[in-house]
């Protein structure tokens, strides 16, 4: 493997793993405030569907984002509904989202599109562009000079594949996405409102008892939660593909979920777990064919290795993760 080839799989990582990370928060705010939330991927399906059929029909993107974080915010409303206010039991809640979304995104799209539960395939101002940082080489400096793109990289220095393939060309989501992981440590552990949050998921009797909500507080969490659900959702049919297709999210929220558990609830590890997942992604569907000692790997095990992964965090194998003392019960406030 040469190093522009390296280059391109850590591209491939960043762009695989964004909506992972952004799951993978709106779980981290959830969970820490007490509400277990197994409906990650049916928040994100249903979000990416709405924000491409909303840009498919208005040919714009940010309306298309807006509506992906409304309908994920419906859902994520139903989960505090059930787990908050009616006290039920939040797994379960969260099951039916994602069974709810899995119905009700391929029901609507036959019936406003009607091409076998799809959207139809997003163009211009429908999708997000690729940001082109100053002095990268991009596709502009490409058709300029009348060379190949892939041409010109390979020519450059290992200086300018890394700044032009990895650090620039990626949407503005993808930059958001890893914002978002210094913001969420500052909210979580250097502000009031992160202090509380985490009070809430750790004893919510005590919160209460200093005179804070705790419905308001936990509330506020899965709301937060809605919106980088939607975003995630948004960019896997705006940004990483052209539209939706049914199933989209391809267990992506349990992956995320995963990763989350991997993390043991801290932002900074949850994007080193990410991206290692994004990592094994990125590598399945670079190379089709590998071979460990002169034996072939199959591509179906590759790609079945995020999902291994998944699978070996939840049984427990990687590490003793303590979730929050009162995450998954109900507050049931004393009289």
């Amino acid at each position: 493997m040469d190093f522009l080839t390296l280059v391109q799989v850590l591209d491939s990582t960043v762009r695989l793993s964004t909506p992972l990370l952004l799951a993978c928060l709106a779980g981290l705010f959830s969970e820490r405030a007490g509400i277990f939330d197994i409906g990650l991927e049916g928040k994100m399906l249903i979000a990416a569907f709405f924000s491409a059929a909303v840009a498919a029909l208005t040919g714009n993107v940010w309306l298309g984002l807006l509506s992906g974080i409304a309908s994920s915010l419906v859902l994520a409303g139903l989960h505090g509904l059930a787990s908050i206010t009616f006290r039920g039991n939040q797994l379960i809640s969260g099951v039916a989202i994602n069974f709810l979304a899995a119905g009700i995104t391929v029901l609507i799209a036959q019936d406003w599109f009607q091409q076998g539960g799809r959207t139809p395939s997003l163009i211009g101002g429908g999708r997000f562009a690729p940001v082109e940082l100053p002095f990268a080489i991009g596709a502009s400096e490409a058709e300029a000079a009348g060379r190949p793109l892939s041409q010109l990289l390979a020519e450059a220095s290992p200086l300018q594949q890394v700044y032009s393939e990895l650090i620039s060309g990626h949407s503005i989501l993808v930059y958001l996405s890893f914002l978002a992981v210094p913001l969420t440590a500052w909210v979580l552990f250097g502000t009031r409102f992160g202090l509380r949050l985490r009070a809430v998921g750790e004893n919510p009797a005590a919160v209460d008892t200093a005179g804070i909500s705790v419905v308001g507080l936990r509330f506020a969490a899965v709301g937060i939660c809605g919106v980088l659900c939607g975003i995630a959702g948004a960019y896997l049919a705006t940004a990483l593909q052209a539209g939706f297709v049914k199933e989209m999210t391809a267990g992506r929220g349990f992956i995320a979920l995963a990763a989350l558990i991997f993390a043991k609830w801290r932002p900074w590890h949850a994007l080193s777990a990410c991206l290692l997942f994004g990592l094994l992604q990125a590598l399945a569907l670079r190379f089709q064919s590998i071979n460990i000692a002169g034996v072939s790997v199959p591509v179906q095990l590759m790609e079945a290795l995020p999902y291994i992964l998944t699978v070996v965090i939840l049984a427990g194998f990687v590490g003793k993760a303590v979730p929050p003392k009162a995450g998954g019960e109900p507050y049931v406030k004393e009289r």
